[in-house]
């Protein structure tokens, strides 16, 4: 059928940290780690994970739903969620308090949305 690989790319799940991939933070200070997902078909059950340097775990949450906030799957203590799913952007931003000079690196902000036949996607951010 022509057009029908029009329609699958119109429900890519896209995964951004914003306009900079670069964040600067002060020894002891708090440090946000910006993250917002779309997708066009909205979400069921879906899953995201934040991670140090590609390998260590530093938030695990999951969404119901549109009409519900994540919950807490697993997390560094230092870790605070700030954002919201229910408002208008799909805000998965973190908080990293305490910042010290082990934690410059690459944070990735991985997406993964079972509705779309678990389509994932992630973005990265760098703290220096």
């Amino acid at each position: 059928l022509p057009g029908l690989h029009v329609f699958t790319i119109a429900f890519a799940l896209e995964v951004s940290v914003g306009k900079t991939n670069t964040v600067m933070a002060l020894n002891n200070s708090n440090v946000l780690l910006p993250c917002t997902f779309t997708t066009c078909i909205g979400f069921q059950d879906l899953v995201f994970t934040w991670y140090f340097n590609s390998t260590e775990m530093i938030y695990h949450g999951k969404i119901k739903s549109k009409a519900s906030e994540p919950f807490l799957v697993g997390r560094n203590p230092r870790v605070e969620f700030v954002g919201s799913t229910t408002g208008k952007e799909n805000n998965i931003s973190i908080v990293l308090r305490n910042v010290e000079f082990s934690d410059a690196g690459k944070y990735t902000c991985h997406v993964k949305n079972p509705k779309e036949k678990n389509a994932q996607h992630n973005a990265t951010i760098f703290l220096t």
